[in-house]
């Protein structure tokens, strides 16, 4: 049985350390014939501000664009989430929480991971802090230790590749594996024994 885990890049930005970060981890972390990875980029998903009249939690949206269908219907797909997160003003990004207003009973009881960058020393911890309520809201399952990845411009090229002479570079991609270790296993488990 092949569990589907969604990694989502929780930026639009066009150049973002986030992205570089998603290329490392798309280069690196491949499929194998347990796990199928989809490689969400927010900026595939155009979303506008959330205006329907529906609260998607209660009521299933109705009148849905292409985009927010195809945005919805990705999320429907996947078993299990690593979400990667910048730190925008002591939270996540605006694009990121707008995409998940979106969000009704597409991601319940499913699995997630976060990840958290950032330019500065505090590793994005607020935004790590701050996105969790909205996933126990959304009734998914938190994994208890968000990844953080501090100071890190130098460390990925624009290719997306680590740089390993540069400080923290063996420690974020061994946690990054750790982090992807740990998802596959809880996915792949509750995918195995779904909450009845």
């Amino acid at each position: 049985m092949t569990a589907k885990i969604g990694v989502i890049l929780g930026t639009a930005r066009e150049e973002s350390l986030g992205g570089k970060i998603f290329k490392y981890l798309k280069d690196t972390m491949k499929d194998s014939s347990d796990i199928e990875y989809t490689w969400i980029n927010l900026r595939d998903y155009p979303l506008p501000l959330y205006d329907h009249p529906e609260t998607p939690l209660e009521d299933k949206i109705q009148n849905l664009s292409s985009n927010e269908e195809k945005w919805l219907d990705t999320l429907s797909e996947q078993d299990g989430f690593v979400i990667m997160t910048p730190e925008y003003d002591r939270a996540i990004s605006g694009a990121l929480k707008n995409a998940l207003d979106y969000v009704g009973g597409e991601v319940a009881r499913k699995p997630v991971q976060v990840v958290a960058y950032s330019h500065f020393s505090d590793g994005g911890i607020v935004a790590a802090a701050s996105i969790v309520p909205i996933l126990q809201m959304l009734s998914m399952i938190v994994l208890p230790s968000a990844a953080l990845l501090w100071n890190a411009d130098p460390n990925f090229t624009d290719d997306g590749e680590m740089v390993n002479d540069v400080e923290n570079s063996d420690h974020f991609a061994s946690r990054l594996k750790e982090v992807f270790h740990e998802i596959n296993f809880y996915t792949q488990t509750l995918k195995a024994n779904p909450y009845k």
